[in-house]
């Protein structure tokens, strides 16, 4: 059979630790003799075996010697000692004879190391194997390996000429029960969720998972520059369920200490930010202070259009999901979905490639990812 195949169940188990493992990558592994498979495993939680030891460890769970055949891994084995020992030595030690790679880890600590360190061990070793769905599959940690950000997702809910509210700020409902559940689910992996202060005010959310398996509770960041977040408020109600970032206009800190401190006092994180253009925030430092504080590696955007504008405006998005329903306002006043950019030429603004598209009954999920402003 061809590697492809089995590339491909490597890459469909790697998919059952998102959410789990974060901010490791999600990694699966089958290791095959005869054509056909005799084991396999995934990471499936951070701090866990990694998927080649599961595999490993699944081959002596069924007593089966897994010396001679060839195994299957959607990333390059580690070469280093972290929480787990080196994938590489576990493969060569295990008498695995070919290793077929889907990508290399571009991780500094294995970087390329793995790799050699089988081959040097007289192993064949194939890479490149389903490397677009593996790469894919990888998007936010190989960002986050390269830049110190994390990946970030803007997301709405628009009809079908775009507008995401009426002209009296009215959105409930635009999508249907099951785009709102997959949102809900979209919550219930990432880090953190991020929002306006503007989308806070009106709408008083508590921007938890609900009705969903929860597989990690997401921080909830406000954008708030001049700090108006009304107290009380849900997201403050609500401390106990999942923590609070604001992020504010650092001169804040020198004319509204008082007021800062009775939030402080409350468990709610202040971070202060610099202006970026037209006295707007950059909102590069909130996104670092998330990967480097709170070891973020997902994020997830949900409003309101300013702040999209800003996030795309500032080339820090990195994918859009735009939930479709099929309604229409025809309302030139309406709410759109992102403001604040001006752009003189079509092909000024920036450009996004289809990813996915879904039926979600009768919504549409449009799955994009952002070209990079310098690509």
């Amino acid at each position: 059979m061809p590697d492809e195949v089995f590339m491909c169940e490597a890459l469909r188990l790697a998919r059952l630790g998102q959410g789990h493992v974060e901010p490791n990558p999600m990694v699966g592994a089958v290791i095959v003799r005869d054509d056909k498979i005799i084991a396999s495993g995934y990471h499936a939680r951070f701090g866990s075996l990694h998927a080649e030891a599961q595999a490993l460890l699944d081959c002596k769970q069924k007593n089966i010697d897994p010396a001679g055949s060839t195994i299957y891994v959607t990333l390059e084995p580690c070469s280093h000692y972290g929480k787990q020992p080196p994938c590489a030595k576990t493969v060569i030690q295990a008498g695995i004879k070919r290793v077929v790679v889907a990508i290399p880890d571009p991780f500094d600590p294995v970087a390329g190391n793995g790799i050699p360190m089988l081959q040097d061990a007289g192993l064949d070793v194939i890479v490149g194997v389903c490397a677009d769905q593996a790469q894919r599959l990888a998007e936010p940690y190989i960002k986050r390996g390269r830049t110190g950000l994390p990946w970030v997702i803007v997301k709405w809910a628009q009809t079908l000429d775009g507008k995401t509210a009426t002209h009296l700020g009215d959105s409930k409902w635009i999508s249907n029960d099951l785009s709102r559940q997959r949102v809900h689910e979209l919550r219930a992996r990432v880090d953190a969720i991020l929002i306006g202060v503007g989308t806070a005010r009106a709408d008083d959310p508590t921007l938890t998972a609900r009705d969903v398996q929860i597989k990690r509770t997401a921080r909830r960041v406000v954008v708030d520059p001049k700090l108006t977040l009304p107290n009380p408020c849900k997201l403050l109600s609500t401390l106990d369920q999942a923590p609070l970032t604001l992020a504010i206009d650092q001169r804040l800190f020198d004319t509204d200490a008082d007021r800062l401190k009775a939030f402080a006092d409350l468990g709610v994180e202040l971070l202060g930010l610099p202006s970026y253009q037209d006295n707007q925030l950059d909102l590069r430092p909130l996104l670092k202070h998330l990967s480097q504080t709170h070891n973020a590696m997902n994020i997830l955007t949900e409003g309101g259009a300013h702040l999209t504008g800003q996030l795309l405006k500032q080339g820090l998005a990195d994918q859009a999901l735009a939930f479709v329903a099929p309604k229409v306002l025809g309302d030139p006043d309406a709410l759109g979905a992102v403001v604040g950019m001006s752009h003189e030429t079509i092909a000024d603004a920036p450009r996004l490639s289809l990813y996915a598209v879904e039926k979600l009954d009768e919504d549409v999920l449009l799955d994009y990812r952002v070209t990079p402003p310098d690509a």
